[in-house]
């Protein structure tokens, strides 16, 4: 991106400038012990090298739509995180997927048809800044290790997202995604609380697979992957009950917000 942020900005981004030492020669990345950004949002993608670890602590769902994406759902309600507090800091120690660790960083194409990415960054976040604390972005026209750090961590993350997009096209071809629904009964209420808007696996398409395929996707990958899905999905009861203890369950539910990346 040359002077102009893309129209549609991925999540937690507000705005994106390319990062450049003849500019930002006096930036630093700075300590970021909260993370405000991250507070209102129920949903981030998800690579698949996340998911052993993601698992354990949240649900893995797929957004909705014709070109879905693995998500961790951090609340069931729009503007919902049930892992920290209004200030971004967490309540307890949980998996902070490395989307949200890439960030306020990206890399990017400048141009359309441009084919090299660019490391960009959001200027509108307090994690990045000119002068103060933190460490130094460039040491006068070239880059400081932190920079390189940063530079490799969005390298591995682009490669990992790359992986995930070839698991997300296999999963089209098995037709193996139906659209998600979960319906809680909490205390006294007479309707229970519904909740769609995601895709997940099927699992009598799975079930109904003959033992060649089973192999395959065993040896590719991706049933462990598929069941490190499955095995999440019982957490999205406890994510509710998060939200009933911080009292940010809708006493009357309107249809949720779809889950999106």
């Amino acid at each position: 991106m040359a002077s102009q942020p893309p129209a549609t900005l991925p999540v937690l981004y507000k705005d994106l400038l390319p990062l450049q030492s003849t500019v930002h020669g006096g930036y630093r990345n700075r300590p970021n012990e909260k993370a405000p950004f991250f507070a209102n949002v129920h949903a981030v993608p998800l690579t698949i090298d996340e998911f052993v670890h993601a698992q354990r602590y949240y649900p893995i769902v797929f957004s909705a739509g014709d070109n879905p994406v693995p998500l961790a759902l951090l609340g069931l309600n729009e503007g919902v995180n049930v892992f920290v507090d209004e200030e971004g800091a967490p309540f307890n120690p949980f998996y902070v997927p490395a989307y949200v660790r890439r960030y306020p960083y990206l890399l990017a194409r400048l141009q359309p048809d441009a084919e090299e990415l660019s490391l960009c960054f959001d200027p509108t976040s307090d994690l990045i800044g000119e002068g103060g604390e933190g460490e130094a972005l460039f040491d006068g026209d070239k880059p400081t290790e932190q920079l390189n750090a940063i530079l490799k961590f969005c390298e591995d993350f682009e490669m990992s997202a790359q992986r995930t997009n070839a698991f997300m096209a296999e999963l089209k071809n098995l037709d193996l995604l139906i659209d998600g629904e979960v319906s809680i009964q909490a205390g006294d209420n007479d309707q229970p609380f519904v909740y769609r808007g995601f895709q997940m696996i099927a699992e009598d398409k799975l079930h109904d697979m003959n033992g060649d395929q089973l192999r395959k996707i065993n040896q590719n990958g991706i049933l462990p992957l598929l069941m490190a899905h499955l095995f999440s999905l019982p957490q999205i009861r406890d994510i509710f009950g998060r939200q009933m203890m911080l009292g940010k369950v809708p006493a009357q539910m309107p249809q949720p917000e779809p889950a999106s990346a």
